[in-house]
């Protein structure tokens, strides 16, 4: 069986997140400057079995696609010519951000612990893939 990998895409860092192998639970990973995101993936898939990458999809409320849409287009270009096989969907990340600070809140963060928005695109990531797991 293979894990389920989620990323937050950002243009300056994406956030990871992985579920175990039997697609239980979801943890965050590691947060991944955007321009190193390939060669960890590559690195990542050479050690680990995955089944299925979860990408978010940034969406406006209206349900139009948002403008960092465009860098999203170009990144699912270059990964697919490098991963032709691996199976990708896209998932809905709306208030993802929002609902990860507040997590962070009700963790009891300290409030210099919650400027950090690698940890913030890390919990991104999660409840994307949380809200797969557990749909």
């Amino acid at each position: 069986m293979g894990r389920i990998l989620a990323l937050d895409y950002g243009t300056k860092r994406t956030g990871v997140a992985v579920s175990d192998e039997l697609k239980i639970i979801a943890s965050g990973l590691t947060t991944v400057p955007t321009a190193e995101l390939l060669t960890f993936l590559k690195k990542y898939f050479s050690e680990e079995n995955v089944e299925l990458i979860l990408l978010g999809e940034p969406k406006q409320m209206d349900s139009t696609a948002s403008q960092s849409e465009v860098n999203i287009q170009e990144f699912l270009k270059k990964f697919r010519e490098i991963f032709p096989e691996m199976k990708l969907e896209r998932v809905d990340e709306r208030f993802t951000s929002k609902m990860a600070f507040q997590s962070m809140i009700d963790s009891g963060l300290k409030k210099k612990q919650r400027q950090n928005k690698a940890l913030v695109d890390e919990i991104s990531a999660t409840i994307i893939l949380q809200s797969y797991l557990y749909k």
